[in-house]
């Protein structure tokens, strides 16, 4: 006799387990505890099996049975549905693996392991972050250049060309990720080149003029802050890191008795040793901090923990502070006062120049060739542009005659 919701809804509970049959295999496990699971009994190749489809009420008896007639159907075609059920089981823990999601997230625990810096990773995540949301459980296989365009326009429409830029660009390493671990064929992302925007070039701001350079030395001279964050940024035009490397700068990086900063490479952009000549002002101003190893591993700690490196905006905020806009002074803009002011002089190897800014040769023969070569010179030229420094601070005009000799 056929099973008719009713029947199930009165049924009550037993000591032991018993069934509710239905009918073609069909039937309802009734437990001691109240549990109600749809099961079916079949043969296949002679052998008795069962298969599961789900908990009553969660799985109707109209749902149970529509799975008992497909299964039967299956059967009919010589195909063992448990054995199907496993397979497709497989095959969605397969695509699940598969998606662009599932694959950018292993490219990005990939790169965290080889050291990609976190600033770098945290963006890299917020790039893909805008992608997910439409493509993340797509087979990353099946994407196809038109929708990632879509989605990249989206982003491209409301202006932000360099964010759409920068998200085709981490796709395509997605992408070609997915190639390598044999998920994807193609890197759609690359058939993209020259459909997008090319955003305008803004360069960071910077003061790069002997005047402006004085003035800003000056008015950094009388910064009321913080004195971590003074002398943060009195040491910054002498040595031109980028200020992620200040910030993290550590007392063990130093070896002051050689008067040289040693940075290491998972802290440095190129991901490559970084050395600094440092010069008479520079090593003044680190002996000036009154803290030391013993109190934080850096030298410019946190002003709520030691553990903790200065905030990424306490530079920039510093001289907001002094009253340098945005579009004047940045901290990254020290970089590009050295290289104008250094390459104006016309006294140094531009090369030695691009060394000191650790614009690194790709090429690791020329790189180790010119880390020799122009080490000396560097070292010469750091202690001209402290000297330099000094002159601009204090108002004067003309270098010294023996500049570049120290």
């Amino acid at each position: 006799m056929a099973l008719t919701a009713a029947a199930i809804k009165s049924a009550k509970p037993k000591a032991v387990q018993f069934k509710l049959t239905d009918s073609d295999g069909l039937h309802l496990l009734i437990l001691p505890n109240g549990g109600r699971y749809w099961r079916m009994n079949y043969r296949f190749n002679a052998k008795h099996k069962t298969l599961a489809f789900g908990v009553w009420p969660d799985v109707t008896l109209a749902d149970a049975r529509a799975k008992r007639d497909a299964a039967r159907r299956l059967i009919a075609n010589g195909i063992d549905p448990a054995e199907k059920a496993r397979q497709d089981k497989i095959a969605a823990g397969v695509a699940a693996a598969n998606t662009f999601e599932a694959v950018a997230n292993e490219l990005l625990a990939k790169t965290e392991r080889e050291g990609l810096s976190a600033i770098t990773l945290k963006k890299n995540r917020w790039l893909i972050g805008f992608i997910t949301p439409v493509l993340g459980r797509r087979p990353i296989a099946e994407i196809t250049a038109h929708e990632l365009l879509s989605v990249l326009r989206s982003v491209e429409t409301r202006g932000r060309h360099e964010t759409a830029k920068r998200m085709r660009a981490i796709c395509s390493q997605v992408f070609r990720y997915a190639i390598a671990t044999a998920r994807a064929d193609r890197d759609v992302a690359a058939d993209l080149k020259g459909a997008l925007t090319v955003p305008k070039v803004t360069h960071r701001a910077a003061i790069t003029t002997p005047m402006g350079a004085g003035s800003l030395l000056r008015a950094i001279d009388g910064f009321d802050g913080h004195p971590v964050t003074l002398t943060a940024l009195k040491l910054l035009p002498h040595v031109f890191v980028r200020p992620g490397e200040l910030r993290y700068a550590e007392w063990a990086d130093f070896d002051l008795d050689k008067a040289v900063w040693t940075i290491p490479a998972h802290k440095t952009k190129m991901r490559r040793v970084h050395s600094i000549p440092l010069s008479r002002q520079a090593q003044d101003i680190i002996a000036s901090i009154e803290t030391d190893a013993e109190f934080s591993a850096y030298l410019f700690p946190s002003l709520r923990s030691a553990h903790r490196p200065m905030s990424e905006n306490t530079i920039n905020g510093a001289l907001r502070r002094l009253g340098y806009a945005q579009d004047e002074m940045t901290g990254h803009g020290f970089r590009a006062m050295a290289a104008t002011l250094l390459n104006e002089m016309g006294i140094w190897n531009a090369d030695a120049i691009e060394r000191q800014l650790a614009h690194a040769d790709n090429n690791a023969v020329r790189r180790a060739y010119a880390r020799g070569e122009y080490w000396d010179e560097r070292v010469r030229m750091m202690q001209h542009w402290s000297d330099y420094l000094d002159q601009l601070r204090d108002g004067a005009t003309i270098l010294r005659p023996n500049f570049g000799k120290q």
